[in-house]
């Protein structure tokens, strides 16, 4: 008699759950696209400002929607906090400024290389995780887990032997590819420790992060002399431009927030699967976009890292559903 009632609560479970995924695909795939093209389409070399526009957006939305909880929280909720308290900045800016290093790598990578090489140029976190957690948490890793590491290693360095062949090489770009790798490893690690601070609120402390970056942009702008590019930009007071950027700002916090969705709606795990499989499907259409000829090798460097990237996931997975099942029994005892 409920048999059909389950069927559609099934149903509309798995539709959301599509749903969610589908919208980290679209945003996700359309953000890397969005800012290359602002990046790289704007002739304006100033990279800096373009990232210190997107989280200057981000936590001018995170304030407008913690200013909206706390006058109709019955519509909107977003945890109440202050990114002006002393103790706070004491407590996370040392994680913000991980998490500027992070996105201006990040950005700074895409500038140079093509969209189609850019999840190769940016695919050693996993390797840096694993180094870093045995270096600053003296976590040790199986042997089955460090052997995919070891793929992903030969992956990466075919990739870059092959894209090194073509016009499109850029030695920075992979150099910041390879640092975005190193300070998004260091970002997950402080994050786990930063947490705890903010009762375990990503939202808050994502809100956090932007207010910190925006101000930590700053001084980088104007070191990196990009004050003065962005101020003789022969565009700068036309409305597209200032359209472009504010689309570009608000991918950026899109795509923070699809990210937390997915993984709550689906796990970590889940998610993981989901980047690597939407990385191949980035390739591939940015490959098609761009109407770029790839060798051979080039695509078998992809292939081996989304390998080893999927191959570690499941490691892991098994590792902690093994771990798991001892500590049950351990309490059972």
């Amino acid at each position: 008699m409920y048999q059909p009632l389950e069927k559609e609560n099934l149903f509309t479970k798995y539709s959301r759950i599509a749903g969610v995924v589908a919208a980290y695909w679209v945003i996700s795939i359309l953000t890397v696209f969005v800012n290359k093209a602002l990046l790289s389409g704007l002739q304006l070399d100033a990279p800096l400002f373009v990232t210190w526009f997107q989280v200057l957006t981000s936590s001018s939305i995170c304030f407008i929607m913690s200013c909206l909880g706390k006058r109709y929280p019955q519509a909107i909720t977003f945890p109440e906090g202050n990114p002006f308290d002393r103790d706070t900045f004491r407590k996370v800016v040392p994680l913000s400024i991980l998490f500027t290093a992070m996105i201006a790598t990040n950005n700074l990578c895409l500038k140079y290389v093509g969209v189609a090489f850019y999840y190769v140029g940016r695919s050693l976190t996993t390797v840096f995780n694993v180094i870093l957690t045995y270096l600053l948490l003296g976590q040790k890793t199986s042997s089955k887990a460090c052997l995919c590491c070891v793929l992903i290693i030969a992956g990466f360095w075919i990739g870059v032997d092959q894209e090194s062949l073509t016009e499109s090489f850029s030695l920075i770009g992979t150099v910041f590819g390879v640092l975005g790798s190193l300070s998004l490893s260091l970002y997950s690690i402080y994050t786990k420790r930063t947490l705890p601070h903010v009762n375990q609120q990503v939202w808050l402390l994502s809100y956090y992060n932007n207010v910190y970056s925006a101000v930590l942009f700053i001084p980088l702008m104007i070191v990196n002399g990009e004050v003065q590019e962005v101020l003789n930009y022969k565009h700068l007071l036309e409305p597209w431009f200032w359209g472009v950027m504010t689309i570009g700002g608000v991918c950026g916090f899109a795509i923070g927030f699809v990210t937390t969705l997915q993984i709550k709606v689906t796990s970590p795990l889940t998610h993981n699967i989901s980047g690597t499989a939407k990385a191949c499907a980035q390739t591939v259409i940015a490959s098609s976009w761009y109407q770029e000829s790839k060798s051979f090798l080039w695509w078998t460097s992809n292939v081996v890292v989304l390998l080893g990237s999927a191959f570690y996931t499941r490691v892991k997975q098994v590792e902690m559903d093994q771990t798991h099942r001892e500590q049950m029994s351990s309490q059972k005892v």
